[in-house]
């Protein structure tokens, strides 16, 4: 995996690689993954960042951490949207941030939403 300046954030561009290897069966289910400090130097990365993509990943559902254990694959996958729904998600947060540069709260721009 190769992180580069211009392909956007370096926890984002690891999160979208792990997933990928994921997806291409690259890495099955109940692979350990390496420990955050040892991607982190193999990627030339801050410990942080590569905490922050397993996290993420966590999140989704496509990774579980044991504690000192280890990271693993996860046994079943997440259920991916539709395109449709992936698109409905992206209009949402992009609704939000906009919203969010004017100054309005979240409760707020779901209000302006709701109106006639």
């Amino acid at each position: 995996m190769r992180i580069t300046e211009d392909g956007g954030p370096p926890f984002a561009q690891l999160r979208d690689g792990v997933r990928r290897q994921i997806e291409r069966g690259a890495l099955l289910p109940g692979d350990r993954l390496p420990t955050v400090r040892a991607m982190a130097a193999d990627l030339g990365l801050a410990p942080n960042t590569v905490a922050r993509a397993y996290r993420e990943l966590e999140q989704e559902g496509w990774l579980i951490g044991h504690g000192r254990a280890g990271t693993f694959v996860a046994d079943h996958l997440p259920a991916q949207p539709s395109d449709r729904e992936a698109a409905l998600a992206e209009a949402a947060e992009t609704y939000r941030r906009r919203a969010a540069q004017l100054g309005f709260s979240p409760a707020e721009a779901v209000r302006a939403l709701e109106r006639p």
